[in-house]
């Protein structure tokens, strides 16, 4: 189990190196299509802020990784 999970690790390591701005992209993305929802307040995700909260944490988790890779 414990080397399965690294070579997991190793690859999304090699994967993400090359490409620094994705998670934060995808972060970014995250957050605009909140603020699209937040137009339209008659769904749940748009009352909870979910897709706020999940790009947020996506994009300091690539600012994190980006500066650590």
């Amino acid at each position: 189990m414990r080397i399965r999970f690294s070579n997991f690790l190793d690859r999304v390591s090699e994967f993400y190196s090359g490409r620094k701005g994705l998670l934060p992209l995808i972060g970014i993305i995250f957050i605009v299509v909140n603020f699209l929802l937040r137009l339209f307040p008659a769904t749940w995700l748009s009352a909870t802020d979910c897709f706020l909260h999940l790009g947020i944490i996506i994009a300091i988790l690539g600012f994190l990784l980006a500066k650590a890779l």
